[in-house]
């Protein structure tokens, strides 16, 4: 799952941030820069799980030092979306302020998002369903960059398409700040290290 991951981000990311910097759109470049913060979680969680097949020893050892591992990943991941929301929130402020050219319509940043949406919806509910099984804290951080991604889709979406039909440009930096709360939320339980829970979510 992390390698479907990993392969769908690369392409995502490059693609959003790329089309939203030809089209000037915050939420897009930001959905972008969120997928490529998520293809590093991702790399981090498989990793961890490389880690957990190649350690040997005592099973108490092995699991300490997983337990070790486990906790450096999940704040990693937890991190990666913190610094996503602070990017969000400095670009969108700044352009609802005035500063920069305003977003123009982006049919490639439509068509994106109108994909991603589902595909991270899946990745999201498959990553946390395997979390909750293998009791794995950086996997859940891991799965909320996919949420987190999934929603910022959908925020981005309306936006641009907003945009595009009705010239209402402040509808991206907007969409943008909509996933903040979120995205932050779920930042500070990844560096926190809290445990998985089935009664969470």
């Amino acid at each position: 799952m992390s390698g479907l991951t990993l392969a769908w981000d690369l392409i995502e990311g490059v693609v959003a941030t790329v089309a939203g910097a030809a089209a000037g759109s915050v939420a897009l470049i930001g959905f972008g820069v969120d997928s490529l913060a998520e293809m590093v979680s991702a790399t981090v969680v498989g990793a961890r799980f490389a880690y957990e097949v190649g350690t040997k020893g005592r099973e108490e050892e092995r699991g300490e030092r997983i337990e070790r591992f486990e906790l450096i990943a999940s704040r990693i991941a937890g991190g990666l979306l913190l610094l996503v929301a602070l990017y969000i929130a400095i670009d969108s402020v700044r352009r609802l302020l005035g500063y920069g050219a305003e977003p123009r319509t982006s049919v490639a940043g439509i068509v994106l998002t109108a994909v991603a949406l589902p595909i991270m919806g899946l990745l999201a509910w498959g990553k946390l369903r395997t979390a909750r099984a293998v009791g794995s804290r950086a996997l859940r951080a891991d799965a909320y960059e996919s949420v987190s991604c999934a929603w910022l889709a959908a925020a981005t979406l309306i936006g641009l398409v907003l945009n595009a039909a009705f010239g209402w440009w402040w509808a991206d930096p907007v969409a943008a700040l909509v996933l903040i709360p979120l995205i932050v939320r779920e930042g500070l339980e990844g560096i926190r290290g809290e445990e998985c829970d089935d009664e969470e979510e």
